[in-house]
């Protein structure tokens, strides 16, 4: 089963773009330097807000990952555009 990790956060409608520019540099480079992300969704919710989910093979293969953000530059470039984040992780049940 997949494991996700999902957060939410709320973007100024002006910073969209570049954020789009800059998420897509971080999933790269940790695509580049770990193995088992199978998946990445960002969705804008009614309310203006997006839910960013990250789909891994396994949770160790997340963990490595997480340890190392530290290393990645491109983590608080992505990150400084967001505001209220909050963070999950989780199992992924069912999918149909």
């Amino acid at each position: 089963m997949s494991v996700v990790r999902s957060h939410t956060y709320r973007v100024d409608p002006s910073d969209v773009a570049q954020l789009l520019e800059r998420r897509a540099a971080l999933v790269s480079a940790i695509r580049a330097r770990h193995a088992g992300l199978s998946a990445v969704k960002l969705i804008r919710l009614e309310d203006g807000s997006y839910t960013d989910t990250w789909y891994w093979d396994s949770a160790e293969q997340l963990a490595a990952a997480l340890a190392a953000i530290p290393s990645f530059g491109e983590a608080p470039l992505a990150m400084a555009l967001t505001r209220d984040g909050t963070a999950q992780n989780g199992v992924l049940v069912d999918e149909l």
